[in-house]
Parts: structure tokens; C-alpha cells; sequence
């Protein structure tokens, strides 16, 4: 029995076979994050409005003075009926 035991310890073809089983566990995961990725992606496409949610800025304090310089228009700034401001950039 012991002799059965040390001839399949010297086979090169068992670590060989080990390496590719790896391998082959590795590209699994690496399909399988990239079906997500396109997913997540498509599905983000479809919907038509992304909404990003950024911190409400509770109070601004203003100096009281006009700024000056040069700019280019943002976006355009409603005001909802609760009196809080949303601003929709524009699509450049």
C-alpha cells in the first residue's frame, strides 16, 4: 500500500491537471462578472431617467454681492412646491 501511495505522489500530470482545474474555476467568475457588468449596464440604458442623489444642501449664506468672470450655462434650476431646488444639468 505505501508503495501505491508514494508512485501517484511523483506523477507530474496531477499538478498539471490541478492547475488547468484553477484555471478553469477563475474564467468561470471572471464570465459571470462580466454578464453582471453588461447587465447592470443595459438595464441602467433602458430606463430612461438615471437619477443621481447628491447631499441637500440645507442652507447657503450668501455675501451679498454679485459674482463676476465668465461661464457657461449648467443646467436649469426648478423650484418644487416645498420650496426646495432641483437642478437638471444639461446634456452637452
Amino acid at each position: 500500500m505505501r508503495r501505491f501511495l508514494d508512485m501517484e505522489d511523483d506523477d507530474p500530470l496531477l499538478s498539471v491537471v490541478n492547475v488547468i482545474d484553477v484555471f478553469l474555476v477563475m474564467i468561470v467568475l471572471l464570465l459571470i462578472v462580466v454578464a453582471q457588468r453588461e447587465a447592470a449596464y443595459h438595464a441602467a440604458s433602458e430606463g430612461g431617467v438615471v437619477s443621481e442623489r447628491s447631499e441637500a444642501l440645507e442652507r447657503f449664506v450668501s455675501s451679498g454681492t454679485l459674482g463676476e468672470g465668465q461661464g457657461v450655462r449648467a443646467g436649469t434650476t426648478y423650484r418644487l412646491p416645498d420650496g426646495s431646488l432641483v437642478l437638471v444639468p444639461d446634456d452637452d
